[in-house]
């Protein structure tokens, strides 16, 4: 799998913690428990020591051994395991490790040790079972996750990720949100799917794209559309396009500084202003620079005004409604 691919890759081969056994009949005992052929995930529960946490998926699966019956997964850690690549458990810096979120649903259980109890029940109508694990749907577990997140531009950058990987709409978690009128953070929810964006490739283009929007004022960019010169050739995708402006954006990844990576991205670049468009690059740390990003933009917007236009745009992808609502009348999703 790519870094940036926004489907999780299949998984096989997690190992469900046992319980330790003063016999050593269903488990180890303690003390064989504590020895090099085991690994302790929580007080009670162990796995055998080859088996490591930094799958993502095992970390879920052994807090939610520690849950019990009831219990059910949510958040980031269920929408992982429903299959959001973006979802991988880590904070921003991409180091940090976050708790994994767990609706105790009346389980005596405790947020420490890498758990994080939420408050609110699930309802067994907003329960689906992967892996073996009881988790949230996938707009309960979004829903979730932003007010954990509780921040307006993340918790839009949360709904493109889990729109990325085909996992949900914007119209459908604005339909979700409005059945939520009680909740605890529900108007940052409601401002943040308007905020929400379907067709970003990753969370930092969507981050580019929010500074694009909100702090240049330029209105919404298109995302991911075809740019053709006008013979009819395929140009180039760029991340962002102000068709008014002729500008286009591209958010640089780590992947970028690649040497072959990097002569396309200059040819790319090349190619995009002999048709008439001009060209915004940022890398990861200019996201926390946003007055240089806006710069960078009105640079390049009067850049554009001595431009020819040689170019057209290609035609816009299916909506991702129709391909959500074709795959559940497929009975695929």
């Amino acid at each position: 799998m790519h870094r940036w691919d926004p489907i999780a890759p299949p998984v096989s081969g997690l190992v469900v913690p046992v319980h330790i056994d003063p016999t050593g009949i269903s488990g180890p005992t303690r003390a064989q428990a504590r020895g090099p052929r085991w690994r302790i995930t929580s007080p009670g529960w162990a796995v055998p020591a080859h088996v490591s946490d930094t799958l993502v998926e095992q970390r879920i699966l052994e807090a939610h051994a520690r849950g019990g019956d009831e219990a059910v997964i949510t958040g980031w850690a269920a929408l992982r395991l429903q299959g959001g690549g973006f979802f991988d458990g880590l904070a921003r810096d991409g180091r940090t490790r976050l708790a994994v979120p767990v609706a105790a649903n009346g389980a005596r259980l405790r947020s420490r040790d890498g758990i994080d109890v939420v408050a609110d029940r699930i309802p067994p109508d907003e329960v689906v079972v992967v892996h073996g694990m009881r988790c949230a749907r996938v707009e309960r577990a979004l829903f979730d996750e932003m007010r954990r997140i509780g921040e307006v531009r993340e918790m839009a950058v949360a709904i493109g990720a889990a729109c990325a990987a085909r996992l949900t709409s914007v119209r459908r978690m604005r339909a979700y949100v409005a059945t939520r009128r009680w909740y605890r953070g529900i108007c940052l929810a409601r401002e943040a799917v308007e905020l929400a964006v379907e067709g970003a490739r990753s969370p930092q283009e969507d981050r580019f794209r929010l500074i694009w929007e909100l702090d240049a004022g330029w209105g919404r960019p298109l995302l991911n559309r075809d740019v053709f010169d006008e013979h009819g050739r395929w140009v180039a995708t760029p991340d962002l396009l102000d068709p008014v402006r002729w500008v286009a954006g591209e958010y640089a990844g780590a992947d970028h500084r690649d040497l072959d990576q990097h002569a396309w991205d200059v040819s790319r670049e090349a190619d995009l202003r002999a048709v008439g468009l001009e060209y915004v690059e940022v890398v990861g740390r200019d996201l926390r620079a946003r007055r240089v990003v806006v710069r960078r933009m009105e640079q390049a917007a009067e850049r554009a005004v001595h431009l020819t236009r040689r170019w057209h745009l290609g035609p816009p992808a299916r909506s991702l409604d129709e391909l959500l609502d074709e795959r559940d009348r497929d009975g695929r999703g």
